[in-house]
């Protein structure tokens, strides 16, 4: 009986070559396809975000290159902005020497450090080829009893030359408008392009977020901390995008066979059982 019923059942199976079991099965394939896609470009963003923690790492412990093994001077004229730093470069540890111009330092607000919302304070260090690097000095709350936008008393720079050690950050996207308030300039995202624009010289197109200073940076900042990227997040994605591609598959198997069986008459309705009928139990 058996062998009778798999040939029955491989007659049925006809009904995949009509037209709609057709559609269906191209409709299968395609959501599949895209869900793989998604995956792999899932999985690319888990490598990036992997490699990007590599570098946070290895930047601790590695000794600082000079600024410009790994960030080029920008050859603009003033109010321009230099290449970008390579990404296998961002992160790394650099160090450099030149002297704070405290004219146009920058105001960052709507900075988070521990729960606290204040400001990143930059203030743009000119190199000896006149040319200005941006140097992240910490963060700072704002005014005791002010609002999150109520500017803070900022410490002053450091006169003479100052030699800098810190992390290479790239320029962030956005941006939106920057703004000069009180002497200062202020801004919500560090968009070295649009900075660029309000000073006097040409900038490199990366900034060095500040790990140690001589002289000494004031005890007032607070370093700014350097998060990690979740890159386990994306790899839970690449599991679940590739586990729903299998899935639709798989769904699409166990309709055909269901459809199968129902066509070959092997899933009937069955017949209720009579419980009155049966005999009492002793």
């Amino acid at each position: 009986m058996a062998p009778l019923i798999r040939v029955a059942l491989a007659n049925v199976y006809r009904f995949l070559l009509t037209p709609r079991w057709l559609g269906y099965l191209a409709l299968t394939l395609v959501a599949a396809a895209v869900m793989v896609f998604l995956g792999n470009w899932q999985l690319d963003r888990y490598r990036g975000r992997t490699a990007i923690n590599e570098r946070i790492d290895a930047g601790a412990t590695m000794t600082p290159a000079p600024l410009r093994d790994a960030l080029p001077a920008p050859t603009g004229g003033p109010g321009t902005a230099g290449p970008a730093p390579a990404d296998r470069l961002t992160w790394t540890r650099v160090t450099t020497t030149g002297r704070y111009d405290s004219a146009n330092i920058v105001l960052v607000r709507g900075r988070t450090v521990d729960n606290k919302v204040g400001f990143e304070v930059l203030t743009p260090l000119v190199l000896a080829d006149g040319s200005a690097v941006l140097v992240d000095r910490g963060w700072i709350p704002p005014v005791p009893g002010g609002n999150a936008t109520t500017q803070p008393q900022v410490p002053a720079a450091p006169t003479g030359e100052v030699t800098v050690t810190g992390r290479l950050v790239s320029s962030e996207s956005g941006g939106g408008a920057v703004d000069r308030r009180n002497g200062k300039l202020e801004t919500r995202r560090i968009s070295i392009p649009r900075l660029a624009k309000q000073l006097p010289y040409p900038v490199s197109g990366g900034y060095v977020l500040l790990d140690q200073q001589t002289p000494a940076a004031d005890p007032a900042f607070q370093a700014v901390p350097i998060g990690h990227t979740n890159n386990w997040q994306n790899f839970g994605y690449v599991v679940q995008w590739w586990l729903f591609a299998g899935m639709s598959l798989v769904g699409y198997g166990w309709v055909a066979r269901r459809e199968a069986r129902r066509l070959a008459g092997l899933d009937g309705p069955r017949e209720p059982v009579d419980r009155a009928a049966e005999p009492a139990a002793t």
